[in-house]
């Protein structure tokens, strides 16, 4: 089953047209990375007001949260950006340009920034006269969110039988906190407090209740549950056009919490005109948000689309697959995972196949690839043939044929309807005296179907509500069997680099 968001497409388009059309008080538009680690002359856009930043470990994520706090002086470079003495002279020369949106300071256009790291500190500079304006709200929530409370050294002075706090120090939880809280970990904390330990308020303290009304104070909450409790408690009295930034926002919480935190983030997006930029290893966190607010950072580049963990592993080389191939879509993953199988001989387990989310993303992490000299092993692109993007030979970036794939399978298949019914009756799990009925439905399907993404659906549903990647799979999977010629077609310009189970491929055999 596909994954069905809680925040509206009409609410989504809103955002981005929020985004489009500038109507932000306050709101970091791009950053321009001149140098800074791996990066040399990349930029990223933020097109959405809540933006993921996906990558494995040591790919630049935190990189690119940093450089979005660097943007504004309420938080400090060292924040993220620590020298130690010699031993980082790599940091001479860091340079980062930003576009922003703040109409204090431009009511109808947008400013530039820059800040730079050179003769050993931080330098930040205003395109514009003075620096008259209110600076923005920068709350930064880091990894040691999640630390349990008493792993943490302030909270050790409440650990004790003598601890209490006076009434005048103790807050309730307001409804707006518990219900993001409600919303994210499906626990109802209306009865919960907030101590503030010391009278500033730097040390504080949560206190729980059960549905008995016994007490429990923090120390015996979950690390994820203190860190989400807490997060809503700031961010639902967050000014308005502030920006959030937050690391490895999956740290400590279950993957449908991941999920419903990233949609109270959008949620707040709308409601508070707040600006987000989290990390993240996790896919959950990208099913709610669209494309082009997820960008992918490794190796020193930077790709805008969904790329899940697994194809950034690709990216970088962090694999054991001997040949890795890049694709639009799960469908064609599925295609291509197809007809490799059914060539003799091939290694499967030494083949990786990637879904890019779309042509233009499989054909740039493709090349970008190729070009990294750390990346041993070989990669393929393969794109659909009604791709805008250009194919060739030389740089292993092949086309599929037909313009969709998933009409030019089903059509093929229908062709040889009348042969392979009782087939693929049996691969839908209908019996085989079943063939007709099966036949009748395909070709019914085909003659009323408007869109060629929603044929395998359909006939799953006319089929008794059978799964649409049992009907693909089935159809997949006949092909293949029937059309053993153009298997051969597709994979001849590449097949050389398909790792073999032995030291031989004998394409012929996979014609008879």
């Amino acid at each position: 089953m596909s994954f069905q968001s809680e925040i509206r497409l009409s609410q989504v388009n809103d955002l981005v047209e929020k985004v489009q059309n500038r109507n932000y008080g306050k709101y970091l538009l791009k950053i321009s990375i001149e140098k800074a680690r791996a990066f040399q002359g990349k930029s990223i856009t933020f097109d959405f007001p809540v933006t993921a930043i996906v990558g494995v470990n040591g790919g630049g994520k935190t990189t690119v949260l940093g450089a979005a706090a660097c943007a504004y002086k309420t938080v400090k470079p060292s924040l993220f950006f620590a020298k130690s003495g010699r031993f980082d002279s790599s940091m001479q020369n860091w340079k980062f340009e930003y576009e922003l949106i703040d109409r204090q300071i431009k009511s109808s256009d947008t400013i530039r920034r820059t800040a730079k790291f050179a003769r050993s500190k931080w330098s930040r500079e205003w395109t514009v006269e003075g620096n008259k304006e209110k600076e923005r709200t920068v709350a930064v929530f880091g990894v040691s969110r999640t630390v349990p409370a008493n792993e943490r050294p302030e909270l050790q002075r409440c650990a004790s039988n003598s601890f209490d706090v006076d009434p005048e120090f103790i807050d309730e939880i307001s409804s707006g906190v518990a219900g993001a809280v409600a919303s994210i970990l499906d626990k109802n904390i209306s009865a919960f407090s907030f101590l503030r330990v010391d009278t500033r308020g730097r040390v504080t303290l949560l206190a729980g209740q059960t549905s008995a009304g016994d007490s429990y104070s923090e120390f015996h909450f979950g690390a994820g549950e203190s860190s989400v409790i807490r997060m809503a408690i700031k961010l639902e009295t967050i000014p308005e056009n502030s920006l959030v930034l937050i690391e490895e926002i999956e740290n400590g919480l279950h993957p449908v919490a991941t999920i419903r935190m990233v949609e109270y983030l959008m949620d707040l997006a709308i409601r508070r005109k707040i600006q987000v930029i989290f990390t993240t290893h996790s896919n959950d966190a990208l099913k709610p948000l669209p494309d082009k607010a997820i960008w992918a950072a490794a190796n020193g580049n930077l790709y805008q689309g969904k790329l899940d963990i697994g194809s950034l592993r690709a990216i970088s080389g962090q694999i054991d697959s001997q040949l890795v191939v890049f694709v639009e879509d799960s469908f064609a993953r599925t295609w291509v995972e197809e007809i490799l199988r059914s060539l003799p001989g091939v290694a499967m387990d030494a083949v990786s196949v990637h879904a890019m989310e779309g042509d233009g993303t499989a054909v740039t992490v493709h090349r970008g690839r190729n070009f990294d000299p750390s990346v041993s092993q070989p990669s393929v692109c393969l794109i659909d043939g009604d791709s805008q993007q250009q194919d060739s030979i030389a740089d292993s970036i092949h086309r599929l044929p037909g313009q969709s794939p998933e009409s030019y399978i089903y059509d093929k298949v229908v062709e040889k309807l009348n042969e392979v019914s009782g087939e693929l009756a049996v691969a839908l799990l209908r019996p085989y005296e079943e063939e007709a009925k099966v036949a009748e439905i395909v070709r019914s399907v085909r003659n009323t179907n408007r869109d060629p993404h929603l044929l395998y659906s359909q006939v799953g549903k006319r089929l008794g509500f059978i799964p649409e990647a049992r009907v693909r799979e089935a159809f997949i999977t006949l092909w293949a069997r029937i059309f053993p010629n153009e298997v051969q077609g597709i994979t001849q310009p590449f097949i050389d680099k398909i790792p073999l189970e032995s030291n031989q491929l004998s394409i012929a055999k996979s014609t008879r």
